[in-house]
């Protein structure tokens, strides 16, 4: 593993080909080794959410880091500030992970128990708010067909949608693990710039994905 300064490791992350592709790798080989560490003091390593948990977190990190580059101010060691942020991912998912067994454990050990809000269908929508939201569905799909290649719209829907592992991905769509973030990367960047433009925020494009 080649040792990086700061500046090292944010300009082999933004070049291309080989220094990309090595930069990216030590980088996922430090998060898997430092992250099982640090998770250990919520989870025991035997839990079965454990490895999963750090596979997911890995790969979400990469990709945080890869769109926050221009935040990393050089206070810290590149790779301190990139554990931080994986730690608060790993915190986020679990908080989220557990919250979700929580309630459906809840149900199952309690069958008379009103089910959570969240699980419930809003049966009281009223057209008007049907109708806004089919306006915004069509909105945001129009600017997945029209800001993103068929390749990134692909990778977004294995990855976000169907939950499907990066190396299966990555075999599915005959590229790499590193192509593949990559492409994400970039489809990112090209959404978060229209959808600032359109004035919509994420949730809204998680919409689009969850009410098929």
């Amino acid at each position: 593993m080649t040792t990086r300064t700061n500046e090292a490791w944010l300009n082999d992350l933004r070049s291309t080909g080989t220094p990309y592709e090595d930069a990216l790798n030590d980088l996922r080989a430090i998060i898997q080794k430092g992250l099982p560490y640090a998770l250990t003091r919520w989870l025991s390593s035997d839990d079965p959410l454990f490895q999963p948990l750090v596979d997911e977190v890995t790969q979400e990190t990469l990709l945080r880091v890869l769109d926050q580059l221009g935040t990393f101010e050089g206070r810290s060691l590149f790779t301190t500030w990139v554990h931080k942020i994986a730690i608060r991912i790993a915190l986020t998912e679990l908080r989220r992970k557990r919250w979700r067994d929580s309630s459906l454990d809840e149900l199952t050990e309690n069958e008379d128990a009103p089910p959570p809000p969240g699980l419930l269908a809003d049966s009281q929508t009223s057209p008007e708010t049907s109708a806004e939201r089919s306006d915004m569905l069509v909105r945001v799909r129009r600017i997945l067909e029209d800001e993103l290649t068929p390749k990134q719209r692909e990778a977004l829907v294995l990855l976000g949608l169907q939950d499907m592992p990066m190396e299966e991905a990555a075999k599915r769509m005959k590229t790499n693990r590193n192509a593949l973030y990559k492409l994400l990367h970039d489809a990112r960047l090209r959404l978060k710039r229209r959808l600032a433009l359109e004035d919509l925020n994420p949730q809204d494009l998680l919409m689009a994905f969850e009410q098929k």
